[in-house]
């Protein structure tokens, strides 16, 4: 087997194509994201910020999102880069929208766990 051979496919296109077909996958990426950010230690802070960028890019987009939250798009992307560090009232609207977008806005429908 050539080990030097190419994807075919970009790993984020992927991630955005399922997150677009499937709804479970979708809500997961987005729930499990806020997990990791909410009651994650700083690695997995990154990768919720991480999942929580992609389901952004695969569904309602930064721009969208900006006039939601009234949030510019610039702060949206660099509060949810590596670097970032989102104000708790910033990431509060910011997941509120996300999951009003889900039609996730009952408690109930939350239920979420960090374990693997």
């Amino acid at each position: 087997m050539d080990m030097d051979m190419p994807l075919t496919r970009d790993f984020k296109d992927t991630i955005i194509e399922r997150a677009q077909r499937d709804k479970k996958f979708r809500r997961g990426m987005l729930t499990r994201g806020i997990a990791l950010i909410v009651a994650g230690n700083s690695e997995d802070v990154q990768t919720g910020k991480a999942f929580i960028r992609d389901y952004i890019n695969a569904t309602i987009g930064f721009v969208t999102l900006a006039k939601k939250t009234s949030i510019p798009k610039e702060s949206l992307m660099r509060m949810l880069s590596p670097s970032g560090n989102p104000s708790l009232n910033n990431l509060n609207q910011v997941t509120h929208t996300l999951l009003g977008h889900e039609g996730l806005t009952q408690p109930d429908n939350l239920a979420v766990s960090l374990r693997d």
